[in-house]
Order: C-alpha cells, then sequence, then structure tokens
C-alpha cells in the first residue's frame, strides 16, 4: 500500500468534491441572487467533473470510459462559464443575455451530438487525435476572451500603479488559477516534462481551499465578486457661475443664518441655493480649499465670538447650542480648532479689556 499515493489521491478527489460544494452554494445558497455567482457556481461544477475525471483516472486506470467522455465534454463548459463569470463582474451584467443561453444551448446540443454518435469507449481514438483537441482549443479561445474582458484588472495587477478594489483582486484570482489549471493540462496532453496529469487537479484542489478558507472570512459573500460603480462626476462649473453661487451661499448664510440649525445637512443647503449636492462640494473644495463641515463651523464659530464678546450672560455650552452645535464637547473641539483657545479663555480675553476700559472712563 502507497500511504504517499492514497493521500494524493483523497486531496485531490477531496477538492473536486468541495468544488461541487462551492459550486452547489454559489448558485442555489447565496440570499442575493446576482448573475456573476451563478456564472462561479456553474464554472465551479464543471471544474469539478473534470478535477474528479482526472483523480480517479490517474490513480485508476481501469476506469470505465463513460467516465472519461464525462470530465471531457464537462471542459466545454468551463471556459464558457469563466468567460461568463468574468464578463458579469466587470461590466456588470444583471440579466443572464439571450445570445449566451442561445450558446450554451448550442453547445450542449453539440456535445449530446458527439457524446451519442461517437461515444469514447467506441471510439478513443477520435477522442484523442480530433475532439479532445477541439476542446482544449475551444477551452483555450474562452480563457483569451475572459482575459480580454479582464484587461483592466490584469494591468492593475501587473503596474501596481493604483490600488485595487477587494472584488478586482478576486476576479483576477480566479482567473488566473484557470490560467493555471488549463496551462497544467494542457502541458500533460502535450507530454510536456514535469507535468504529470495529476498537476490541474492538484492545483485545482490547493486553489479551491485557499478560496474556502478566505471566504470564510468575508461577511458579504454574496456581493464578493461586485465591482463598486464609481460615482458619477458633478458637472463642474465655470469661473463666473462660481462665484455667483458663492455670494449667493453668503448672502443665505449670512440673512437667514441657517447654519445655526444644528441638523443642517449638504442636501438641505443645496436645495436652499438650488445647486445639486455634487456640485455644492465641489464648489466649496475647489474655490475655498474647505468641506461642508468646515465651511459651516466658521460661520458657527463667528457667531459664537461675537456673542462670547458682546454678551456676558449666556454659558459657553448655551452660546455652542445657540449657535449650531450639537454638544458641548464638539463646540470646545470646533472653537479651539478655529482660534487656538478654548471660548472661556476666548471669553476671558474679551472681558479683561472691556473692564479695563470702563475703570479709564
Amino acid at each position: 500500500m502507497n500511504i504517499g499515493k492514497e493521500l494524493l489521491f483523497f486531496f485531490s478527489v477531496f477538492g473536486a468534491f468541495n468544488g461541487l460544494l462551492l459550486g452547489l452554494y454559489f448558485f442555489f445558497f447565496t440570499r442575493k441572487k446576482y448573475l456573476v455567482n451563478y456564472m462561479l457556481g456553474a464554472l465551479f461544477f464543471a471544474l469539478s467533473l473534470r478535477i474528479g475525471k482526472s483523480a480517479f483516472l490517474y490513480f485508476d486506470g481501469k476506469l470505465p470510459r463513460i467516465y472519461l467522455q464525462i470530465g471531457l465534454s464537462a471542459c466545454f463548459f468551463i471556459g464558457p462559464f469563466l468567460y461568463g463569470f468574468v464578463s458579469a463582474a466587470v461590466k456588470p451584467i444583471e440579466k443572464f443575455p439571450r445570445s449566451w443561453a442561445r450558446g450554451l444551448v448550442a453547445l450542449f446540443m453539440l456535445i449530446l451530438l458527439v457524446d451519442i454518435s461517437w461515444p469514447y469507449a467506441g471510439y478513443p481514438k477520435l477522442w484523442k487525435m480530433y475532439i479532445i483537441r477541439g476542446i482544449y482549443f475551444q477551452w483555450f479561445v474562452f480563457i483569451v476572451a475572459a482575459g480580454f474582458a479582464a484587461k483592466d484588472i490584469l494591468k492593475k495587477l501587473v503596474e501596481r500603479t493604483s490600488q485595487m478594489k477587494a472584488s478586482e483582486l478576486w476576479i483576477a484570482v480566479i482567473y488566473l488559477a484557470n490560467l493555471l489549471i488549463f496551462f497544467l493540462y494542457f502541458s500533460s496532453m502535450v507530454d510536456a516534462p514535469y507535468a504529470p496529469y495529476i498537476s490541474g487537479a492538484i492545483a485545482f484542489s490547493l486553489i479551491l481551499y485557499l478560496i474556502g478558507a478566505m471566504l470564510l472570512y468575508r461577511n458579504k459573500t454574496d456581493e464578493l465578486f461586485l465591482i463598486p460603480a464609481a460615482r458619477p462626476a458633478a458637472k463642474r462649473l465655470s469661473e463666473s457661475d462660481a462665484q455667483l453661487w458663492l455670494a449667493k451661499l453668503d448672502r443665505l448664510m449670512r440673512e437667514k443664518a441657517v447654519y445655526t440649525n444644528a441638523d443642517l445637512k449638504l442636501g438641505d443647503l443645496s436645495k436652499e441655493i438650488q445647486i445639486s449636492s455634487h456640485q455644492l462640494s465641489q464648489l466649496l473644495n475647489d474655490e475655498l480649499g474647505k468641506n461642508f463641515t468646515t465651511y459651516i463651523n466658521e460661520f458657527r464659530i463667528e457667531e459664537a465670538c461675537r456673542i462670547l464678546s458682546s454678551d456676558y450672560r449666556f454659558t459657553l455650552e448655551s452660546v455652542g447650542y445657540e449657535v449650531g452645535f450639537n454638544s458641548k464637547s464638539t463646540f470646545f473641539t470646533a472653537f479651539k480648532k478655529f482660534k487656538g483657545v478654548t471660548p472661556a479663555v476666548y471669553q476671558q480675553q474679551q472681558v479683561q479689556p472691556a473692564l479695563l476700559k470702563r475703570g479709564q472712563d
């Protein structure tokens, strides 16, 4: 008994079995039904059938040829499902395109025709000389097509010039893993040195265990392969329009004192001057170099200074609430940020000169 060989067999077959389970999960048990998850589930199904066949054949050369035929036929679907997965993730595609459905039906009918008319058991030479080579050629074509679909993601991975999103990294991992599996099987088919037939199954198992381990630590597995859509850029205002909107905004702040509303939001202010939230945010950043919070707090602190300098009846906390802050700590923090001292110190600085002036009078 060769323990090492049996462990290798167990490792490979268990990987194929886990691939089927992972395919079932993405196909049936994700709460949110995204096309990209269906494509990945189907890809795992096809790969698991192919890997399972390889493992059993490598360790049992007398395996009935019907199983070989099933495993090889599954290869017809690996490429299309890989392309479907990458395309649905990158674009993204929400509904299953009719052209894909027609293509899969046509492919299924072709496979059925070949399997019935020229079964592997009766035509092994035909399969080895032509059909298997046709399978690998079709597989390679779809890998190339999937590579073109994911070219921007792969470019980021190679150049490392920009930050990759987590979803993009996962898509790249799935694609490159499939490319490795294809390379190992193709190398074995052409009898390349150091490329045993079982290497594809082992690579699949290793990659699958890595993916499975990572999935255990993900909270949003359903949306794992969805690339977040970029926010549309706000239409840039011309310089003359920007100055007009700034003047309108300043007039609103000083005449209506909207900053005293503790619940004031960017959207509320943009509605007051009839401009979009994106444009208002861009206006403040580009023309004043400030964000919304800084802009509003400047007016609040300016009003707080006026009150502290002229009316000593208010407590420091009440002054903060009066000008629009919703807590004492927020008021004190913002005041010190803008004036460099606390409200109490600022008030003391204003009181002493006033008292000295009164004494002199």
